[in-house]
């Protein structure tokens, strides 16, 4: 002990004051491992001096790897914009509000594709009535061949009959008659030509009044099928989580603002997703130095910040074999891997998005004797402790095994109760006296 210690009495104490310290002490010294405090005298004027204590218990010594994460749905039903152009929000669903199969979640504006499907409606009624006025002038041209066809075909017959009539009129009269004949049979293959032309024109006037009618009436249909599509309904029942909105950046330094009623949204954007409640997973991001040390399988204990009163357990059931790169700023990043647990329960307070603090357990040992690791001194190359007597601190060798980031396994020197200075006792009077 420190010359500077007087474990008997302090100067300019009066009886009511130590009956208060007293009470305080008792109290203290009752309180968990966290934490307490044990006065520490020192000095000739006597001045108390706080020293953080804990106990040493027997319990579960874990070795594991803490980290955050967020907690996600297993399976969601991702509500997306259709392909149609011009797509305005006009009433969205409540994010976080229960939501039964069946029943909007998004709606856009239709006047625009109500005024498309009218527009293709009238332009597949009029290449329906270009086509009727096409075959009708296609009719009146087809008679008009038929009665030049018929009145080619009876000069040529007159024709032949002169002719054979040389034998009995000048030879002058049937020389004309064969000539003749010569020049309707000329008329009637011109006719003939005609004919087929006006059928060929004819039957290609008639595909391009079709194809012009196949076109409108596929605008109408894709018209009407964009009209089905202003909608968008529940697939099952769920929670609504209302996506943000990356085309509407936010503040410098936060995140895009959810959808809202009056955005303007473009094809294949994700407005809102339904969550499936029933199975649950906590996403994490696993530090560089930490990723040797996992394996798939091992048991996950979940602290949800906004659940504090409940531990969910999980088992590691992912980690990814690629690291990903975090770009921080100033050219500087880092290096973490993606990895997933899924939750063994749920409960209905749990949502997607909800932050959490997650232990991934290596090594959990059951019924030993531990301290807090703050507590560990070394004493002439041996680790040591100050354990509390009466009230002095007095320093004691310990025999210690394997440690995590709080506490040690005690081996040998303590035994289970015992109160020891978490700071040097003789370190934090030198700095009480310097004050």
């Amino acid at each position: 002990m420190s010359k500077d210690i007087r474990p008997k009495h302090r100067l300019g104490d009066n009886a009511g004051a130590r009956r208060k310290r007293m009470i305080m002490w008792t109290l203290l010294i009752g309180l968990s491992a966290v934490g307490g405090y044990a006065a520490y005298r020192y000095g000739a004027t006597a001045t108390p001096v706080e020293v953080q204590v804990g106990k040493v218990r027997k319990g579960e010594f874990v070795i594991s790897v803490r980290t955050r994460g967020e907690i996600k749905s297993t399976h969601s039903e991702v509500i997306m914009a259709p392909q149609a152009p011009d797509l305005r929000i006009t009433k969205l669903a409540e994010s976080g509000r229960p939501i039964r199969k069946g029943e909007v979640v998004v709606e856009f504006d239709a006047a625009a594709q109500e005024q498309q499907l009218l527009e293709k409606s009238t332009s597949v009624r009029t290449a329906d009535s270009q086509i009727v006025q096409t075959k009708a002038s296609h009719r009146i041209v087809d008679e008009m061949d038929s009665m030049n066809l018929m009145t080619s075909e009876f000069n040529l017959e007159r024709a032949k009959l002169d002719a054979s009539k040389a034998e009995v009129v000048s030879a002058i009269e049937g020389a004309k008659s064969r000539i003749d004949v010569g020049i309707y049979e000329g008329e009637l293959g011109q006719q003939k030509t005609t004919m087929k032309a006006h059928e060929i024109s004819q039957g290609a006037d008639l595909e391009r009044l079709r194809q012009t009618k196949d076109k409108t009436v596929r605008d109408m249909d894709r018209a009407r099928g964009y009209l089905g599509k202003m909608v968008l309904r529940a697939p099952s029942d769920g929670i609504v989580n209302v996506m943000p909105n990356f085309r509407t950046p936010g503040s410098w330094g936060q995140s895009p603002p959810p959808f809202k009623e009056g955005d303007r949204v473009s094809t294949g954007n994700a407005i809102a997703e339904i969550p499936d409640l029933s199975k649950m997973r906590v996403d994490l991001k696993l530090d560089e130095v930490d990723r040797g040390k996992l394996e798939i399988g091992q048991k996950v204990r979940v602290r949800v910040d906004a659940i504090p009163d409940k531990e969910f357990s999980a088992t590691l059931d992912w980690i990814s074999p690629i690291a990903q790169v975090n770009f921080r700023g100033m050219g500087s990043s880092e290096k973490t891997f993606p990895a997933r647990a899924t939750l063994e329960t749920v409960e209905p307070r749990l949502r997607p998005g909800m932050s959490a603090s997650v232990e991934i357990v290596i090594e959990s040992r059951p019924g030993l004797l531990l301290m807090d690791s703050r507590a560990s001194v070394m004493s002439r190359g041996k680790p040591s402790v100050y354990i509390q007597r009466g009230q002095e601190f007095v320093l004691v060798p310990v025999e210690v095994g394997t440690r995590n980031d709080k506490e040690i396994i005690i081996v040998k020197g303590l035994k289970e109760g015992d109160v020891v200075a978490l700071e040097n006792p003789v370190e934090a009077a030198k700095k009480a006296k310097k004050l």
